[in-house]
């Protein structure tokens, strides 16, 4: 019956994460003949932004809402961080409103910047209910919730990009603001299943001060750990955009869509899911050994096809889906497309750190990896070079998701090793 359910949850989660996906590729053709590059280009620099601010947001208590030891202490831990989330946009949205006025030159000074805070409250509050929808098993709500944020941001992207708006503010806000509406749509589905779930107790000042302390390693580990990682992927965004072509900058942006959106889609589902059963039976003091093996065999089997094929024809099947203007995909597809292939197993596998309570040294790995990645966009910039930055950027992904997937199968060994 175990596995019985654990395929069905797994079809849930998987399944829903598919229909977001397909939504979401479905618009691509759409919206890469309504957007330009240099428009996409614009938009990655905004959600480079909103994934670095994220982090911090929740100050990642929500993760602990799974490893809970009852639902009393999983109510705390989740209105904790509602309540983290709630501060930080307040604070995040006053200090956007006097950057933007005050600081016409700086960053804040996007067209984008005051949709930072909303779209950041929306992501916050959507991983803590996540978090809880996961942590009583409700997959197909959490798969239901990313249906409709998805279809809701895809139909408010197509409409901001009409050709009738072109030229305009809302125009220029599109694919920021069709996001934006996408996230609140997903909030809105969990607060109506909400009622699914078991009655939350009442939830006192000093239970949340209990949970805080108790899962603070949340915070002093996995939260930095997490930004570290955040900022070093959105480098390339985040510097690079200041010294080439936003044009340029868009169409990495567009590979790293077309490669990383299906693998995170993979790897949200099948984490969550690998979580939940991980956690249960180390508490049980079961062995799982067997179920890491079977999802490395079995994932890794069936994508190799298709990496190969993205591989060798990236370019003309981006062509062909997008139109000409995005056929210069096709080198920074391959470039990426060996980091993707290591991180697809290594990404869904990382919960074991906080299983086995070794965010520190996961810490260090990704310390690690963002003096590389700085290194690699410094080298590109020094040498006037976007495609050798995003070359070495690359390489320095691959090497250390490799190292993690090694380190994470330690961890199992050094767990099965105390039977």
């Amino acid at each position: 019956m175990r596995v019985s359910a654990s395929i069905k949850d797994g079809i849930a989660l998987v399944g829903g994460n598919v229909w977001a996906q397909a939504i979401a590729f479905a618009a691509y053709l759409i919206l890469a003949r309504l957007y330009t590059p240099e428009d996409f280009g614009l938009y990655n620099i905004f959600y480079s932004y909103i994934e670095v601010l994220i982090i911090v947001s929740t100050c990642k208590y929500e993760l602990a809402v799974v490893i809970a030891d009852n639902d009393s202490e999983a109510a705390a831990v989740s209105r904790l961080a509602l309540r983290i989330n709630t501060w930080v946009c307040v604070i995040l949205l006053s200090l956007s409103l006097v950057c933007y006025f005050l600081f016409p030159f700086s960053v804040f000074n996007y067209s984008f910047s005051l949709l930072l805070a909303p779209m950041v409250f929306f992501c916050g509050t959507s991983r803590v209910y996540s978090a809880l929808f996961n942590r009583y098993r409700q997959f197909r709500q959490i798969a239901l919730s990313e249906v409709v944020g998805a279809s809701s941001g895809v139909v408010a992207k197509v409409l901001l990009g009409l050709p009738c708006l072109a030229l305009t503010l809302l125009h220029a806000l599109g694919l920021a603001l069709g996001t934006v509406v996408g996230r609140a749509a997903s909030n809105i589905n969990y607060l109506l299943l909400k009622r699914r779930l078991p009655s939350s107790p009442q939830v006192s000042s000093s239970a949340m001060k209990q949970v805080a302390a108790k899962f603070r390693n949340f915070p002093l580990f996995t939260m930095p750990k997490e930004l570290v990682n955040s900022f070093s992927f959105n480098l390339p965004f985040l510097c690079l955009a200041l010294y080439f072509d936003k044009a340029e900058v868009g169409l990495f942006g567009m590979a790293l869509t077309c490669t990383f959106r299906p693998v995170n889609v993979f790897n949200s589902a099948f984490e969550k899911l690998l979580y939940v059963r991980i956690a249960e039976k180390v508490r049980r003091g079961d062995t799982i050994r067997r179920d890491i093996l079977r999802f490395f065999k079995n994932v890794n089997l069936i994508a190799l096809p298709f990496f190969v094929v993205g591989f060798l024809f990236g370019d003309d099947i981006l062509a062909f889906l997008f139109g000409d203007r995005w056929a210069g995909c096709g080198y920074y597809i391959r470039c990426l497309l060996p980091w993707v292939f290591v991180s697809l197993t290594a990404t869904s596998l990382l919960f074991l750190s906080n299983v086995f309570s070794r965010q520190k040294t996961e810490f260090v790995f990704y310390l690690a990896l963002l003096v590389m990645r700085a290194l690699a966009v410094w080298i590109g910039i020094a040498n006037n070079d976007f495609r050798q930055a995003i070359l070495l950027f690359s390489v320095a992904g691959a090497v250390v998701s490799a190292a993690l997937l090694l380190w994470c199968f330690r961890l199992v060994n050094r767990y099965e090793d105390g039977f």
